[in-house]
């Protein structure tokens, strides 16, 4: 016999004090904390736990008793069942208050280092419509909520393309409109889906992966222009042209239509060919006189009005006279690299990812800046002694490095540099802190920008100013 299972509490009437790591909202019941997911401060409710650990619980809100006096209503109507903008019963003031202060935090718990005082946080004039890529899956088995579960089998459309349920990999809700992306995203997923329904065309099943129609992914840029990748699981030419066709025909805004077989077990293109239908292979995205051409693998920050923000902070706080010799670690396309290069002598950038350094090339050469130069490879192994003895020694080193921060061994060659300044770029606080912690004998903080990239989720980017002691 199994162990038998204690029924987890349920606590009513609970008044929810703050907000915590990861968008959840915080309440305490005696010396635990609690986290709860769609609430916020000044919420009064019951709470189902579904968590428990030593130290906090986790729950699910069952009954609202007292909506918060600063709660707003959702936008979407899809808000609580998808993943996405989970903050939206939160002003964007408050989100930003809280993005402030988890950076702060961040930086002095984590970090404990000497910090000057933290600069407000840069705000996003867009709160909706701010993407320019979304990632849409097609199901055979959409999410029902608990009315479409009361009805017959037979008497519901079970195909769907929208989003995945959070921590369900085989549910995907099926998305009437999303508040991320501008038109004519919203049009060309529902004409997509309108033209597979009456011509036939199967959606994929994730768990027996079998169907036709596998992903789609919309991009878009500031100058308008727009690419389509459509995934199908198997070849039909009939069937994928006459999709293809239709979306050219219904949308001539399309500048780059593009499709690719995927046969594989898993959704990603990185490793796929990726076939141009009609169109370019690629779209132009603009920041300030610079154009940057984004292929379908190409990276590319996915809120481009704040990223030309961030980007400038990052150039600001370089402070560079014309005369320097600058680092990009983690330099991706090179969209930095490029857009510091002229206020810099040279700019070296480096990157993991060998597309992303063809790209960083492509970019530069396209723009006519002849003062870069680019590397691909790891970090780690590539940044040493005769690396800078080539390529000239540091004035500034600017890194942008994923979510995990530098690995030890890059902050360490950091350090043997002496470059007089380093500015860090980085989309994960913590991360930033650890990594500024380890680097705080040799270099002092002097600066700190917090950014947000996306409203309505709890993710903040921040820029950190260091000078050597």
């Amino acid at each position: 016999m199994g162990r038998s299972r204690k029924r987890k509490p349920l606590f009513e009437k609970v008044e929810v004090i703050d907000v915590a790591a990861e968008g959840k909202a915080m309440a305490k019941i005696d010396d635990k904390v609690l986290f709860i997911q769609h609430a916020v401060p000044g919420d009064i409710v019951d709470v189902q736990v579904n968590k428990k650990r030593k130290n906090y619980l986790e729950g699910y809100v069952t009954q609202y008793h007292t909506l918060s006096d600063i709660r707003v209503e959702p936008f979407c109507e899809h808000f609580g069942k998808c993943g996405g903008c989970k903050w939206q019963p939160l002003p964007y003031a408050e989100q930003l208050k809280y993005k402030q202060r988890e950076v702060e935090n961040n930086l002095k718990r984590l970090g404990k280092i000497e910090l000057p005082e933290v600069d407000s946080i840069v705000g996003s004039e867009k709160t909706q419509f701010y993407r320019n890529k979304l990632e849409y899956t097609f199901s055979n088995k959409r999410w029902l909520d608990n009315d479409e579960m009361q009805m017959e089998e037979g008497s519901l459309e079970r195909y769907g393309l929208g989003f995945h349920v959070p921590r369900m990999f085989d549910k995907v809700i099926d998305v009437k409109k999303c508040w991320l992306q501008d038109e004519p995203s919203n049009s060309i997923r529902l004409a997509i889906k309108k033209y597979a329904l009456d011509n036939g065309l199967t959606f994929f099943d994730i768990r027996n992966h079998e169907g036709f129609l596998r992903t789609l992914i919309i991009r878009t840029t500031s100058t308008g222009e727009v690419m389509v990748i459509v995934a199908f699981y198997h070849e039909d030419v009939e069937k994928r042209e006459g999709l293809l066709e239709h979306l050219k025909t219904e949308f001539p805004q399309i500048t780059s239509l593009m499709y690719v077989i995927n046969e594989k077990a898993n959704d990603t293109i990185g490793d796929q060919d990726i076939i141009c239908y009609n169109g370019q292979d690629f779209i132009t995205e603009e920041m300030e006189e610079l154009k940057f051409r984004i292929g379908p693998k190409s990276f590319y920050q996915t809120n481009s009005d704040q990223a030309y923000e961030l980007y400038k902070i990052t150039r600001d706080f370089a402070e560079l006279k014309g005369d320097e010799i600058v680092y990009d670690l983690y330099t991706g396309t090179g969209t930095i690299a490029n857009f510091v290069a002229k206020k810099a002598k040279k700019v070296v950038g480096i990157e993991y990812v060998p597309e992303a350094i063809e790209d960083a090339k492509l970019n530069s050469a396209n723009n006519k800046i002849d003062n870069t130069s680019f590397y691909a490879g790891d970090m780690k192994d590539i940044l040493n002694e005769q690396f800078i003895s080539e390529n000239g020694m540091p004035d500034t080193i600017i890194v942008d490095p994923p979510r995990a921060g530098m690995h030890e061994d890059v902050v360490n060659t950091l350090l043997k540099t002496n470059a007089p300044r380093i500015v860090y770029v980085s989309c994960n606080s913590a991360t930033q802190a650890r990594d500024l912690g380890l680097m705080d004998h040799k270099y002092k903080v002097t600066k700190v920008q917090p950014v947000d990239m996306f409203p309505h989720t709890h993710h903040v980017e921040n820029v950190v100013q260091l000078e050597l002691r």
